[in-house]
């Protein structure tokens, strides 16, 4: 009888285990996430320098710099050189004319962090399809780290405090970016 007994103890000593990894795991989890944050205590924050739209005579700002100001934001990672991007913009454009004044549209390319075009790349596509919403590209590969993206185009969506409320991987159709805009829009009223 005295197996049983120590056998047990040995899996209470592996249960204990568990219980102290798990806990190590959520604590390190925990700390990593209060560094990748801004230090306002939100979503991470970066440098970015504009392409096109009204930021254009700035040299360079932070995207934190945009959250916050009572109005939905939505973030859209894309690169010159990714067919699924070239295929949305047009659509993001669409609707920046139509509600651009209700809520803020930030494009930052990546390509060059991620191997799909460089900004002179950027800037033909741009006037090419006529992309003249809030474009910038950004100075480090952070964002594509701290915002997670793991495909292209990645579109985020913020509420009007700056708080995450969405993300989207993939080519994201006009009609579900309209809806996704105004359901954010009347999550403030």
């Amino acid at each position: 009888m005295s197996k049983p007994k120590s056998r047990r103890k040995r899996g209470n000593r592996k249960g204990t285990l568990t219980v102290v990894a798990v806990l190590a795991v959520i604590t390190l989890v925990t700390v990593f996430v209060a560094v990748k944050s801004s230090p306002q205590g939100g979503p991470p924050d970066f440098s970015m320098v504009p392409y096109t739209g009204e930021g254009q005579a700035a040299k360079e700002l932070t995207f934190g710099e945009l959250l916050g100001n009572g109005e939905p934001v939505v973030l859209n990672f894309w690169a010159a050189l990714c067919p699924p991007c070239r295929q949305e913009m047009p659509g993001f454009q669409r609707i920046h004319d139509e509600l651009g004044e209700e809520f803020t549209l930030v494009g930052v390319d990546i390509g060059p962090f991620i191997g799909l075009g460089s900004h002179a790349q950027a800037r033909e596509f741009l006037a090419e399809f006529e992309i003249d919403y809030p474009t910038y590209y950004a100075l480090s590969d952070s964002p594509v780290r701290d915002f997670e993206v793991r495909g292209m185009p990645t579109t985020i969506f913020f509420d009007r405090n700056g708080t995450i409320a969405g993300k989207h991987t993939g080519y994201l159709p006009e009609d579900r970016l309209r809806k996704e805009i105004q359901t954010l829009l009347a999550d403030g009223e």
